[in-house]
């Protein structure tokens, strides 16, 4: 059989097919006109009927939807004959305009179809003229004449914004929010003479949103769905499928179009749900508007408010009863029903600005000058600019004035993305409207800063340890340092010298509520949630930056508020929460899931992967010994997961985690992403415990208040928690040791950090053959130890953190003596202010005294004598404990460390050292000492959810 190879290329309004076996033969199919082809194969045949059958299709619409809908139309095959759509707008030309010409297709800009309600005839000599079998409608404001509407064999469909037919009319989409409508959608409808009232040929819905606007649900619904569902509408016509549905009478609305200046204005007389519908509705066009201090205010970006009240300026609304208030967030207003909205923007003169900058003078800064590269980007956009509003651009041109609306911010935003490489929120668009401003926002932020104005706070400033220092005394909540709602505060003490340093406000639980609520709204509707991996990665070490620039003020804020030595604040306090900030910046863009083999459902396959998800909002409490560094080792892995948190630090040690507070601002994390709230356990505590938006409690502290919270997490919503509680660490020191190293790591166990350390060793196992000698030693060592200001570079010995915790230790020590073990070294208060106590050490503890088993948390060390040659028997009394928190042996016989190290119940177990504690080593203890890691990719595991996904294809 011959063969012939053929080219078919669409030339103006015809099809040219070319024969490659035999050049010479040109076959033209003139418009309309049948041919018939032999040809050498069946696919050939019907390859060349497919095409030269297709539907005719003609557009006509405007608007960048209509030229998507154009473009999807022509990828499908689809044979586009002509275009009509409006005449251009200055030297603006229709998005649709543009992309049909660039393909070559015709293109009719019509000013109007008919006049006095007659067709124009050289208006539809154009049309007739491309002999169309179908029009399709994807966005028309034009009254097209049912000359044209009936012409095409397949009539026309039109694209309509509402679940038809309920919204009837060229403002639906606004109506559908206006009345509050659940459910949202469009319908693709076969047009008629009556007002959107033709058969329905297909539809789609979707939820709507409490806070979606006309911008947000058009572009994540009516846009991208709307222009795949016209394209499946002409698929089924061109098969001949397309269903006809009548439309119900019952459920039919026609709703006014938006064009008259008071259906926009707003009536105060309802409920606040309605008054929010409707200036969302009208958000961001046409703008829901009233009068609000004499002046005509446009309101956009409203939201329910869910706090009781907030503090700031009053306002006066035309037609409100209740004054409206401009405060930090926007603009509150309260509806007829009590409840309240709030609105984050406003447009007065046609200047849109931030509703919480109302009536504040006007903020000046300084113009950014702009380097070569920077310069040679704002260029691009310059053309990006021309190229979205089809003019010159000058650099007062207004985005907005010049006639771009919605889609257009979308475009931009994702140009600047991909030109500068910076990511941009609608709303800086809305708020930097000429390209001057625009460059400004675009250059700061690609500087690594912002727009917002400085951040400040009413401080408290001192001068100590030869620096100025300054930290908050407030609550931190949703960006901002605020007065605690109860009116209530705290006293932070100095141990050293027991002098008031400042009062701090305590929080109760409706801050708790206020602090949970933009917890929860930064995971959710905020940036954080939204935020690349890597880019929070980037945030979180910017954070260790500043705290590495911070870090002897941070130091001193930890020396003065818990009693560390500044030398060991500076090194481990501040330095070790410094690389765990690195340590979890590092891991941002490594959490990741897996993929599993399953069995597959024959005859088809399935693939089943897992993903890793932060787990919302997290609360966490932290204890006193270590308040900077508790709060790193626990928030550094649960914002590298992803998740926001808020934090009740220690009662009595608060002030480092406030002054972290501020850093963060200056870092850059988001609003919410982090409160911090000082204030009681029972109060402030048990609120985070209790919260059904906390979905994750980390707790560091005492068995017995780490049974009360597990039990409150359970009642309330069954959070998933990690406790790490207290602990009996018992330390093992065989004869075949180190004897000088064994000396320096049983005092380093035990008095490191004045004894406040959650490992500390709270029982000495000594082999009877060394025993009278190590204490010997460790006497001697303990008489050397420098005891004072924990500000002198020389102390070794710092005050207790607070009077509470001091008694406690000299009750503990009493209760020693009377149960018979000897007092070899200190036992009593250092004569000075202060919170001092000397360091202490019992030899001849038996397993049943009080301080055999139960933790001191201070520097006393307690020491039990065991059998030469004991190995087993010493393991067994070291694990007759309900703790399980650390352990530690010292032998140089590696084979009875390892079995030892085996057998000790405990979390952690150093062998031939003692408080070796990295980053990257997990950390938590086992039976009543807790469960869950702090530290170390497990440490991750504790802030995240897995997400199994299976596939079947």
């Amino acid at each position: 059989m011959f063969f012939n190879l053929f080219v078919i290329q669409l030339v103006s309004k015809c099809i040219m097919i070319t024969c490659l076996t035999c050049p010479g033969m040109k076959i033209k199919c003139l418009k309309g006109k049948k041919i018939l082809l032999m040809v050498g194969s069946m696919e050939s045949k019907e390859l060349l009927k497919a095409l030269l059958d297709r539907m005719r299709v003609a557009i006509i619409g405007q608007s960048t939807f209509a030229g998507e809908v154009y473009k999807q139309l022509v990828k499908d095959g689809h044979k586009i004959v002509g275009v009509f759509t409006v005449p251009d707008q200055g030297s603006r030309e229709d998005p649709l305009a543009t992309v049909a010409a660039s393909d070559g297709v015709d293109v009719f800009k019509i000013k109007s179809w008919r006049k006095k309600g007659v067709a124009l005839p050289d208006v539809l000599e154009q049309y007739m003229s491309i002999e169309p079998e179908l029009n399709v409608m994807p966005f028309c404001t034009q009254f097209i004449p049912m000359e044209v509407i009936n012409h095409p064999k397949n009539k026309s469909i039109c694209y309509h914004p509402s679940i038809l037919p309920r919204h009837r009319g060229a403002s639906s989409i606004n109506w559908t929010l206006m009345c509050g409508d659940k459910k949202a959608g469009f319908s693709i409808f076969w047009a008629d003479d009556g007002l959107d009232t033709g058969p329905i040929l297909l539809q789609r819905e979707v939820d709507v949103d409490p806070n979606d606007t006309v911008d947000s649900l058009y572009n994540r619904f009516m846009y991208p769905e709307g222009i795949k569902a016209m394209a499946e509408a002409v698929k089924l016509v061109s098969d001949g499928k397309a269903p006809k549905i009548t439309q119900p009478a019952e459920g039919a609305t026609y709703d006014p179009m938006l064009n008259k200046k008071e259906l926009c204005k707003i009536n105060w007389d309802q409920s606040a749900e309605d008054i929010h519908n409707f200036i969302r509705g009208l958000d961001s066009s046409p703008g829901a508007w009233t009068v609000m201090d004499g002046k005509e205010v446009k309101l956009f970006g409203s939201k329910m408010f869910s706090g009781s009240s907030a503090e700031g300026q009053e306002v006066q609304l035309e037609g409100l009863t209740t004054p409206g208030v401009i405060h930090k967030d926007g603009l509150l207003l309260t509806g007829k029903d009590g409840k309240k909205l709030n609105v984050a923007r406003i447009s007065v003169d046609g200047k849109m600005m931030n509703a919480s900058k109302y009536g504040a003078a006007a903020e000046t800064s300084e113009t950014v000058e702009l380097t070569a590269q920077e310069q040679e980007v704002a260029e691009k956009m310059r053309e990006t600019w021309k190229a979205i509003l089809n003019m010159d651009v000058a650099d007062d041109l207004d985005f907005f004035k010049a006639g771009a609306g919605s889609m257009d911010v979308v475009r931009l935003v994702e140009e600047t993305k991909e030109k500068a490489g910076v990511s941009l929120e609608n709303e800086d668009v809305y708020m930097a409207t000429t390209f001057k401003e625009f460059v400004q926002v675009m250059v700061l932020k690609m500087r690594g800063g912002d727009t917002k104005p400085v951040f400040e706070y009413d401080a408290i400033k001192m001068h100590v340890n030869n620096m100025d220092i300054e930290f908050p005394n407030q609550l931190f909540i949703d960006g901002q340092f605020v007065d605690a709602t109860s009116g209530k505060f705290l006293k932070s003490i100095n141990p050293a010298t027991e002098e008031l340093i400042c009062d701090v406000h305590a929080a109760g639980k409706e801050d708790v509520d206020r602090a949970v609520a933009a917890a929860k709204k930064a995971f959710y509707e905020g940036p954080w949630g939204t935020m690349n991996a890597r880019d929070r990665g980037t945030l979180i070490f910017r954070l260790a930056d500043l705290m590495e620039q911070h870090k002897e003020e941070l130091a001193t804020i930890e020396t003065i508020d818990s009693g560390a030595v500044y030398t060991l604040a500076l090194k481990t306090h501040v330095g070790m929460s410094i690389d765990t900030w690195r340590y979890f910046a590092g891991w941002c863009d490594k959490i990741e899931g897996s993929t599993i083999p399953i069995n597959n459902a024959r005859p088809n396959h399935n693939l089943t992967i897992t993903k890793k998800e932060p787990i919302g909002v997290c609360g966490l409490v932290t204890p006193w010994n270590y308040p900077l560094m508790m709060l790193s080792w626990k928030m550094a892995a649960c914002l590298a997961a992803g998740n926001t948190v808020v934090i009740k630090p220690a009662q009595v040690s608060p002030l480092t985690a406030l002054k972290f507070a501020e850093l963060s601002v200056r870092a850059g994390i988001p609003p919410g992403v982090i409160s911090v709230l000082p204030g009681t356990g029972s109060v402030c505590g048990q609120a985070i415990a209790d919260h059904k938006d906390v979905r994750k409690l980390g707790f560091t502290g005492s068995t017995e208040i780490g049974q009360v919270i597990m039990k409150s997490c359970a009642v309330s919503n069954l959070k998933k928690v990690s406790l790490e509680l207290g602990g009996k660490s018992p330390f093992i020191i065989f004869a075949d040791c180190d004897l000088d190293k064994a000396v320096r790591m049983g005092m380093s166990s035990v008095f490191f950090n004045k004894g406040e350390n959650c490992i500390a060793a709270g029982r000495l196992f000594v082999e009877e053959a060394i025993h009278d000698e190590f204490v010997k030693r460790v006497v001697e060592e303990c008489k050397k130890m420098v005891i004072g200001d924990p500000l002198n570079r020389g102390t070794a010995h710092g005050p207790q953190n607070h009077k509470a915790h001091f008694d406690k230790l000299l009750e503990y020590i009493d209760i020693g003596l009377k149960e018979g073990a000897t007092l070899m070294y200190g036992g009593k208060r250092v004569d000075r202010p202060g919170y001092f106590l000397h360091p202490t050490v019992f030899t001849n503890v038996e397993d049943h005294m009080f301080i055999a088993k139960e933790e001191s948390f201070g520097p006393i060390m307690v020491i039990s004598k065991f059998g030469n040659g004991q190995v087993e028997e010493v393991v067994a009394r070291a694990n007759n404990t309900e703790y399980g928190l650390a352990s530690g042996v010292m032998t140089k016989d590696i084979s009875k460390a390892l079995l030892v190290s085996e057998k000790l119940d405990a979390g952690t177990c150093f062998v031939n050292t003692y408080n070796k504690t990295d980053v990257a080593a997990p950390f938590g203890g086992f039976k009543q000492s807790g469960f869950g890691k702090d530290l170390g990719r497990e440490a991750l595991h504790e802030y995240l959810k897995t997400k199994t996904i299976t596939f079947e294809y």
